[in-house]
């Protein structure tokens, strides 16, 4: 139902455009969100947007990142500038999507962001 694209390998002050794409018999799709989990810590959540547009960022990207979601094209994208070596983590997407009458989430399969010094 997700997936996300977008990750790879970049330098310290680099830049990255993560994406995500939701597809399904969706009627509409309510918060969107980046987390992300680095080697032996606890997944976090990165940047979060509502439906309205309203967005959240972790302390640690504001400035650096930015989310957007298009609603037309059901995606959520994570432009990511000025990029830190503590950056380096699996990126996941969340979606909450109503189905018919039900609300699901789902979780993208991850994709790796690797910053290097």
């Amino acid at each position: 139902q997700l997936q996300a694209s977008g990750g790879g390998l970049v330098q310290v002050g680099g830049s990255l455009r993560l994406s995500c794409a939701a597809s399904g018999r969706i009627s509409a799709i309510n918060s969107m969100g980046w987390y992300r989990q680095a080697p032996g810590k606890q997944r976090e959540s990165v940047a979060v947007i509502s439906r309205a547009g309203r967005a959240n960022y972790a302390y640690s990207v504001k400035g650096r990142f930015t989310i957007s979601r298009d609603d037309a094209k059901n995606t959520v994208d994570l432009q990511m500038n000025s990029l830190e070596s503590e950056d380096t983590a699996v990126y996941f997407c969340k979606a909450d999507l109503l189905v018919s009458t039900t609300t699901f989430t789902y979780w993208g399969q991850g994709t790796q962001v690797t910053v290097s010094s």
